[in-house]
């Protein structure tokens, strides 16, 4: 139950990047109030907690309807993760984990940013709801391992929250150098377990046989 933990824990972090979300979460808010920020902050972090639950519950569900094999899931969720996590070392911007320049410039226009970009796609992004559903299928139905990964899910979301109230803070302290040493770090176990979910994937598929 811990290794599922652990390994949902590093894969959340890598797929939504807390201190990723509280930089653009500094920008698409500026000097706004306090008041404003801990709304947007709060909002957004509900709503993106109740999309990739949809996701993690449900997902398996969506899956059996469309006739989509576990093995099918593991190494196509590898191969997006396994992309993302290169990005990550790398230091490259893509819409898998992060917003477009369209939707940056979109968003700052908009007044209430907790659904658009906050919930959607900056913390519930494609890499982060594909993690979800391919997290909860490895656990076979086993209910601790369910539990594991949505402690692991809520662990994320409640750090994300906080680094978005203390994200001039966290700016000043850790600098872009320190943000990106953290992000690249995380980006290299991201790649390791995207390999490992492409492995299993191709091995339980009658690809070998």
């Amino acid at each position: 139950m811990l290794d599922t933990f652990i390994i949902s824990f590093t894969t959340f972090f890598a797929t939504i990047g807390p201190f990723d979300v509280a930089a653009m979460f500094a920008v698409l808010t500026g000097s706004s109030p306090a008041k404003f920020k801990r709304s947007m902050a709060v909002k957004g972090t509900l709503i993106a907690a109740i999309v990739l639950l949809v996701f993690a519950i449900f997902g398996d569900v969506l899956l059996n309807r469309l006739g989509i094999t576990l093995a099918a899931l593991r190494t196509a969720g590898g191969i997006l993760l396994l992309l993302i996590g290169i990005n990550m070392v790398f230091a490259v911007s893509t819409g898998g984990t992060s917003t477009t320049g369209e939707e940056q410039e979109e968003a700052i226009h908009k007044t209430d940013i907790a659904v658009f970009p906050l919930a959607t796609p900056l913390i519930a992004g494609p890499g982060a709801m594909g993690a979800a559903i391919l997290l909860m299928a490895n656990t076979q139905g086993d209910h601790k391992l369910q539990t594991a990964v949505l402690l692991g899910l809520a662990a994320i979301l409640v750090a994300t929250l906080i680094c978005m109230l203390l994200a001039t803070q966290l700016q000043r302290l850790l600098g872009v150098t320190g943000l990106q040493v953290i992000s690249r770090v995380f980006g290299v176990l991201l790649t390791a377990l995207a390999v490992q979910f492409i492995f299993d994937g191709i091995a339980e598929s009658a690809l070998l046989s």
